[in-house]
């Protein structure tokens, strides 16, 4: 991870994106980085500038879908003093602010179309033109676009330039969910209650086992973003030194739940209920398994049955393919 100290990760993925950054880095070329909210798009942006030639120059981050599309044109490239009902004087644009650096424009998808042009213009011809004024000038700005929509699709329906698209990805990344690089979450939850833990230096918090298997097998609709906020959440409020599973929320204990044990449904086409059981105790059996790590005495107590019962039901599953087998590597 040399060289990446904000983008944390050893899965496939993304050391193929951190090997993609040390070649990018090298080059003006503009990028585009797409996925999901929370999947570190602005880190991919901040670390491909901070390895780049620039890395001492500016890098502005503007969030284009937090600004009002009326403002955002003078937000991005400045204006002239009368050039609009406010304007009592001259004012610089990220670009201007950027210029010898790198600006990072932020759900670039939020962007109007007639603002789409103009930035269009802007990556064509290296030239800006600020509000009010009757010339262009010239900005020397290495651009990263970032986005979580399918921009290929809001081309397909005219609601993003084809044209701009193309010049955007010229270099396009692609950041996973963090529900496929689970590997990875061990990593992030000891650098986040690191992080966390050093500014509460007199009591330091640390996570079960347990604990752990659940943010393993939650799959985090926030992404990173989101399990960092958990970890501070929780380091701030614990009530002892441990996380545990009874202290996670109550939606990522009942996300579990229901993720173990599914609950059948009847549809329209019917059930079949014989395997609708079958696959409801191999559930609760995986579970009791998983709880107890493989002690077969404690989880046929859990289930409420003989140790010679629950051996036996184990046996019929491994002799029946397709079930539902008990997994004493399920953080593998």
């Amino acid at each position: 991870m040399d060289g990446f100290p904000f983008l944390i990760g050893q899965h496939p993925l993304i050391q193929k994106i951190q090997v993609l950054i040390k070649k990018v880095s090298s080059t003006d070329a503009t990028v585009l980085v797409m996925g999901e909210s929370g999947t570190g798009k602005e880190l991919v942006a901040r670390a491909i500038h901070a390895l780049s030639t620039r890395g001492d120059r500016p890098f502005i981050p503007v969030n284009c879908g937090a600004i009002p599309a009326e403002l955002l044109e003078s937000e991005i490239f400045g204006h002239e003093r009368g050039a609009f009902t406010g304007a009592i004087g001259a004012r610089a644009g990220m670009f201007q602010l950027a210029n010898g650096g790198t600006i990072f424009l932020d759900e670039v998808g939020e962007m109007s179309p007639p603002l789409q042009v103009k930035l269009l213009r802007v990556l064509q011809d290296r030239e800006i033109r600020p509000v009010g004024a009757d010339r262009t000038m010239k900005v020397d700005v290495r651009v990263i676009a970032a986005t979580n929509k399918d921009l290929q699709h809001e081309v397909d329906r005219n609601a993003f330039r084809e044209d701009l698209f193309y010049r955007l990805q010229v270099i396009p990344i692609i950041m996973p969910p963090l529900r496929e690089r689970r590997s990875d979450i061990p990593l992030l939850v000891e650098h986040f209650l690191e992080k966390h833990n050093r500014k509460k230096p007199e009591r330091t918090v640390q996570i079960t086992e347990e604990a752990m298997v659940h943010l393993w097998e939650y799959d985090w609709p926030g992404n990173v973003r989101e399990l960092e906020n958990l970890l501070e959440r929780m380091v701030i409020l614990s009530e002892d030194a441990a996380i545990r599973v009874e202290t996670l929320p109550s939606n990522i204990r009942s996300f579990i739940s229901e993720k173990r044990i599914p609950k059948p449904s009847l549809t329209a086409s019917g059930l079949d209920l014989n395997s609708a059981v079958e696959e409801f105790e191999n559930r609760l059996i995986e579970e009791a398994l998983r709880r107890t790590k493989g002690n077969k005495q404690a989880a046929a107590r859990l289930l409420g049955l003989k140790r010679t019962t629950l051996v036996a039901k184990l046996r019929r599953r491994k002799a029946v393919p397709g079930t539902v087998q008990p997994s004493q590597n399920y953080l593998l």
